[in-house]
């Protein structure tokens, strides 16, 4: 993602700024996505079909193009296809549309828009943006999930994963002769390697990771070896010496999740991000399951706690889904903002996960939102209103997290 002028900066965006990105790589479509919300004024390109009648009363339909500003009312993300569609209504009339009109922008590639936040560009939505201005941005990680007959072909990003491709073969059982065995075998590799190059763009190196259970993995690995040396294609060769073989209960995409935490892939991916955010939702679970009084989920406890200063210098983490940022309810937006400001402050770290990460999907299940405190507290899933009419009754035992 760029700026469209080369004298706007990051540095110089307040909160009524317009800011113009052109988008000019597929991911860029994915932060573009999170940049825009319900609410937010949008201008880009747009083909229009306009109806006009002649003073004979006939008609003539034609397609025009034109530039339409529409203020938010929902959007659509398509990952595979990395297609954003912008729905709202018209807020600028101009020769084709009048105010109040529908219409759906369809964000592209090397096609500029520009974007004001109706909430202004507060500090989420600023580090989003510097997210996406980012050129520094590491290659995504591709795997290869496979057991005997398929094979998932998926690019894991800083930012999303992406089933690229889905691979299936007819493989003769165990039973049959081994012979007939090793044959489909081999034809399922053929079929899984060919999909793979077509599939992803190996011109320079990247890190390939493949995950099975057994030695199917393994052996794909060696066939890819075999190949490169049969055809002499130091590309194939230098892939199968990068690749990093994992073991999986299954061949399945949901496994992603067991591999990314396996020790060779944590060594090989150690500076990415979405390794990183495997890495604090285990610490958080395994706090959660010692019940040490560090790990706190919900808005109202992980408020208090953040709150208390709990959340902080000395190893505090706020963990948030991004979805609180794309709330309708502006109140709610900053709520949330606010709190990730305060953890800042603090000295703590604030992560906001992505729903379409393995890691985003598991705190999902917590309700969206949780912490790893810096120090224990037991009472903060207590009411106020019970508290105090414990202390009331002169009843002064501390409550204690039931996990």
């Amino acid at each position: 993602m760029r700026f469209v002028s080369k004298k706007q900066t990051l540095e110089a965006i307040d909160a009524e700024t317009a800011v113009a990105l052109l988008p000019v790589e597929p991911e860029d479509m994915w932060h573009a996505n999170n940049l825009i919300a319900v609410g937010d004024i949008v201008k880009a390109h747009a083909i229009r079909k306009v109806t006009q009648t002649s003073s004979t009363g006939s008609t003539l339909s034609e397609r025009v193009h034109t530039d339409l500003t529409i203020r938010v009312t929902s959007t659509f993300f398509d990952p595979a296809a990395s297609a954003l569609h912008v729905s709202g209504t018209v807020v600028r009339e101009n020769a084709f549309v009048n105010i109040g009109q529908h219409h759906t922008l369809d964000l592209e590639l090397n096609r500029p828009f520009t974007i004001w936040k109706s909430t202004g560009w507060d500090s989420v939505a600023l580090q989003t943006l510097q997210e996406a201005l980012n050129d520094d941005k590491p290659d995504a990680l591709v795997a290869v999930v496979m057991q005997a007959g398929f094979a998932n072909i998926c690019l894991i990003s800083e930012f999303q994963t992406v089933i690229k491709q889905r691979v299936e073969s007819s493989v003769p059982a165990k039973r049959l002769e081994g012979k007939d065995k090793s044959e489909g075998m081999k034809g399922f590799y053929e079929k899984t390697l060919s999909t793979l190059l077509r599939a992803v763009d190996f011109s320079t190196p990247r890190p390939l990771l493949l995950a099975s259970p057994g030695f199917v993995a393994q052996d794909f690995r060696a066939y890819i070896q075999s190949e490169g040396a049969r055809r002499a294609d130091k590309r194939l060769q230098r892939i199968a010496k990068d690749a990093v073989v994992v073991h999986s209960t299954t061949g399945h995409v949901y496994a992603l999740n067991e591999v990314l935490k396996s020790p060779e892939v944590q060594a090989t991916m150690r500076d990415k991000k979405f390794t990183n955010e495997t890495s604090l939702m285990d610490q958080f679970f395994d706090r959660m399951r010692r019940d040490d009084g560090r790990a706190w989920y919900g808005a109202k406890p992980v408020e208090k706690a953040v709150m208390e200063g709990a959340v902080g210098r000395g190893g505090g983490v706020l963990l948030i889904n991004n979805a609180f940022f794309r709330s309708m309810d502006i109140p709610t937006r900053k709520r949330y903002v606010a709190l990730v400001d305060k953890v800042k402050e603090d000295g703590g770290e604030a992560k906001v996960l992505s729903s379409d990460h393995e890691s985003g999907q598991r705190l999902d299940s917590l309700g969206g939102i949780a912490a790893i405190l810096t120090y224990p507290i037991f009472d903060l899933d207590e009411d106020d209103d019970d508290q105090e009419g414990e202390a009331d009754a002169g009843d002064g035992a501390a409550g204690t997290m039931v996990i």
